[in-house]
């Protein structure tokens, strides 16, 4: 459960990933990384597009291209999130996000890069660098400790056994024609995180008209056992942060957390969750607000979703860094 896969790394990989590799050696060095899974899944869609359940059992980590949920599986009907929070639910603590990286400065990206992985070494207990490339349908395969997708033809939009592949250190997630969702980390472990640290590295490129959420998901199914959001939002506009009410009926009440960046540009996003006290949501290391009601205290794994609408393009995701 804790063996962390050992991935050997692409020879045509660009400097970005390499430098990279080099500050995720230095961490496990001095943190002894051993990995572990993380946690996730399900949301409310954003763009008005109504809630999506996750499947209720754990997903195969082997991708099959006949495999269909049960009814359990089916996503709910939940009524869609309200845009604004109320007054009573902003978030205790705010402060702007930090615009280090320039866009399209690769070697302010990687400074940053670098930086955010150091910084949350000492943490983490499982990172995945994506640094054995995977054709689409093999990724789940050969990444077994860090990627469980749901099975192909879930809620009738996700395949991710067509849309997952790794390349040149990354994870390219294929945008139009098919939705993906996952969970990060291993199938044995990924669902019972209660606290900790998420990190993910990512941009997108096209996709106009889809968009991503990242989530901290209850294990247990249980909307009210708390939603955590981030990034979430359509590619062509920036993402937010979203924390849900854990009210019972109210559950799609939400404080909206604005980032200021763009999904088009490097950007790391953090999520510090303090069982029963607050949750902190960082980009590039900077707080940009913490919520200290709501707070989930139960099990939780981490996980993504991407649409099967919009224009084509790719969800790329560099790194996944998480604790137990």
């Amino acid at each position: 459960m804790r063996d962390r896969a050992q991935h050997a790394s692409t020879t045509n990989r660009p400097t970005r990933h390499r430098r990279s590799r080099v500050v995720l050696a230095a961490a496990a060095a001095s943190a002894l990384l051993i990995g572990v899974p993380t946690a996730a899944s399900a949301h409310g869609w954003w763009g008005g597009r109504g809630h999506q359940s996750p499947p209720t059992a754990p997903v195969s980590p082997t991708p099959t291209d006949d495999a269909t949920p049960s009814d359990d599986a089916s996503p709910t009907d939940e009524a869609a999130p309200t845009e604004t929070p109320s007054a009573d639910s902003a978030p205790i603590e705010e402060s702007a996000p930090s615009d280090d990286a320039t866009p399209g400065d690769d070697t302010a990206a990687d400074d940053a890069a670098q930086a955010d992985l150091i910084s949350l070494a000492p943490d983490t207990s499982f990172v995945e660098n994506f640094d054995l490339s995977a054709v689409t349908g093999l990724v789940s395969r050969l990444y077994p400790q860090a990627w469980q997708p749901y099975p192909d033809g879930t809620s009738g939009i996700y395949e991710p056994s067509k849309t997952v592949s790794v390349h040149d250190g990354v994870m390219d997630v294929q945008l139009g024609g098919a939705g993906t969702a996952g969970t990060f980390g291993s199938r044995a472990g990924a669902y019972d995180h209660v606290g900790g640290t998420f990190s993910v590295r990512a941009k997108a490129t096209g996709g106009d008209g889809n968009g991503a959420a990242f989530m901290l998901w209850p294990s247990s199914d249980k909307w009210s056992d708390g939603e955590i959001d981030f990034p979430e939002g359509n590619f062509d506009q920036s993402p937010s942060a979203f924390h849900h009410s854990m009210t019972p009926g109210h559950e799609a009440e939400r404080v909206q957390l604005g980032t200021g960046v763009s999904w088009r540009d490097w950007h790391t996003y953090t999520i510090d969750w303090d069982p029963g006290k607050s949750v902190t949501y960082k980009v590039d290391g900077k707080v940009i607000g913490t919520v200290t009601h709501d707070v989930p205290t139960t099990e939780h794994r981490f996980m993504f979703q991407t649409g099967n609408w919009g224009d084509s393009g790719n969800l790329l995701i560099d790194w996944v860094a998480t604790t137990e």
